[in-house]
């Protein structure tokens, strides 16, 4: 059996949007150019491709193979599924085409009832990928899976030892420390609510993973730096900026509609409309968020 990749996952990680056609189709004539933006304005270290961004829940199973190929390139394929068959078939897939890592979101319809079954199917997905990555996405808004994530991590390598780490989607910073405090030291453990980044830094985070940093990656690498080097005024500085754009956008109704819009209207990128049941932003919301974009945060 091949060992799993010694690499461990830090900094920026872009949770990419899923670019289609006006008609509804995957587009993938424009993922080329999305990856020169991510690369060269953005400056993010990896992409988490087909997440709750990427609308992977909307997407066939045959579609989100198709879009993980064309990503294919420092990148985390997000494989979670409501069926475990499915998960599965996208884990082998992902393994096959060379991807850096996998990471599996609970199953939201029947929800398992425990953290031990939730380690149950998240093993059975790793088992068929052994050589990926893996990371387990804990998003309980999403999920309405509310239990501990550091329940989750308890002696998992025993049942997944290619296992290196969490994408944390969730506000409980407590519980975000108690999984950086047992976290091993070749996992990764990523934060993934944008407008509380710092404070998951202060707390031992390795890196973020967000919609945000689609647009904003420059800026929040900035953040970074400051934190590092002990500049917390800076640091805040950016973070206030982050919260004030998003506060306004969610005050105007901020969803995943208005969130891709926001990223067409910064990056000029073609990324087409959301997928039903998720609705197109109206045209005055979308402007008036772009507004606000362009009055807080400078061109990098």
């Amino acid at each position: 059996m091949a060992s799993v990749a010694d690499k461990k996952l830090t900094g920026l990680v872009a949770a990419t949007f899923t670019p289609l056609t006006p008609q509804g189709e995957i587009n993938l004539s424009e993922i080329g150019p999305y990856i020169d933006y991510l690369t060269e304005k953005q400056g993010v270290n990896s992409i988490f491709v087909n997440g709750t961004t990427g609308e992977s829940m909307s997407l066939s199973v045959r579609e989100r193979k198709i879009l993980a190929e064309e990503w294919c390139q420092k990148v985390i394929v997000h494989v979670g599924c409501m069926s475990l068959k499915d998960s599965q078939e996208l884990a082998c897939h992902a393994e096959q085409i060379g991807a850096d890592g996998i990471a599996v979101i609970a199953p939201s319809f029947f929800k398992p009832s425990t953290a031990e079954v939730l380690r149950a199917f998240l093993q059975e997905v790793a088992t068929v990928a052994p050589t990926m990555p893996f990371y387990y996405y804990h998003i309980p808004a999403v999920t309405g899976v509310t239990g501990q994530s550091r329940d989750v991590l308890k002696d998992i390598e025993k049942l997944i030892p290619s296992f290196r780490g969490v994408k944390f989607s969730g506000s409980d910073l407590m519980d975000f420390g108690q999984c950086v405090s047992y976290s091993q030291p070749h996992w990764s453990l990523l934060y993934g609510v944008d407008e509380q980044m710092l404070a998951a830094l202060a707390l031992g985070a390795h890196g973020a993973v967000g919609s945000t940093y689609n647009y904003i990656g420059c800026h929040v690498n900035k953040l970074i730096s400051a934190f590092n080097n002990g500049d917390l005024v800076q640091a805040r500085k950016i973070q206030f900026r982050m919260q004030e754009l998003l506060s306004y956008a969610m005050k105007l109704g901020f969803n995943l509609g208005v969130n891709k819009q926001l990223m067409i209207d910064v990056s000029g990128l073609n990324l087409g409309p959301p997928r039903l049941p998720v609705m197109p932003c109206p045209l005055d919301r979308a402007q008036a968020i772009a507004q606000k974009y362009l009055s807080i945060f400078p061109a990098c």
